[in-house]
C-alpha cells in the first residue's frame, strides 16, 4: 500500500514539474519571439515565469532529496564504523525533518501575512506564490519519510534511471 502511495506521489510530483517547466518555457519563448518580431512583449510573462520557477524549486526539492542530489558532505559517515555512521545519518535525517517542520510552519505564517498583497502585473495574491514554501517543505518531509530508513540503515538513496544523485550533487 505504501509503495503504491509512494509511486503515485512521485509520478504526480514529476508531472506537475514537467507541466510547470513546459509552460514556463513556452511563455518565455513566446515572449522572446514577440519582443524581437513585433517589438512588444507579453506584460505578464516575466512575472508569471518567475512565480512558476519558485513553485518548481520547492516542488522539485523532495524529488531531488530522494536520489541524493542535494549537496552533501559524506566524508565523516564514510570514515567511521557502521554503527556510528548510522547514528550520524539518523541525526542528519532528524535534522532535515525538524528543519522542514519548522520551515513549513514559519512559511505558513508568512503565507497568511501576505494574503492581501497582490502582484503588480497579474494581480495574483502573493500568498499563492509563497504557498510554494510550506507545500514544498511538507513534500520534502514526505519524501524523506519514504527514504529515511534505507538512508539511515544503508546510506543509500533511491536509485533512479533518470537521475544520478552523486553526479548531480558534484556539479
Amino acid at each position: 500500500m505504501l509503495d503504491c502511495i509512494e509511486r503515485w506521489l512521485v509520478a504526480i510530483n514529476r508531472w506537475i514539474l514537467i507541466v510547470l517547466l513546459l509552460a514556463m518555457a513556452c511563455i518565455i519563448f513566446s515572449n522572446v519571439v514577440l519582443r524581437y518580431t513585433t517589438g512588444d512583449s507579453i506584460f505578464w510573462a516575466e512575472e508569471v515565469s518567475r512565480h512558476m520557477m519558485i513553485w518548481v524549486t520547492f516542488l522539485g526539492a523532495g524529488l531531488v532529496l530522494r536520489t541524493g542530489g542535494h549537496v552533501a558532505i559524506d566524508n565523516l559517515h564514510t570514515a567511521v564504523g557502521t554503527r556510528a555512521a548510522r547514528m550520524l545519518r539518523g541525526l542528519v535525517a532528524v535534522g532535515i525533518a525538524l528543519f522542514c517542520v519548522f520551515m513549513a510552519v514559519a512559511s505558513s505564517d508568512y503565507v497568511w501575512r501576505t494574503r492581501f498583497q497582490t502582484t503588480a502585473a497579474t494581480d495574483i495574491p502573493i500568498s499563492f506564490i509563497y504557498a510554494a514554501m510550506p507545500v514544498g517543505f511538507v513534500l520534502v518531509l514526505v519524501h524523506l519519510a519514504f527514504i529515511a530508513r534505507r538512508y539511515v540503515m544503508q546510506g543509500q538513496y533511491v536509485a533512479e534511471e533518470e537521475m544520478d544523485g552523486d553526479a548531480a550533487s558534484s556539479i
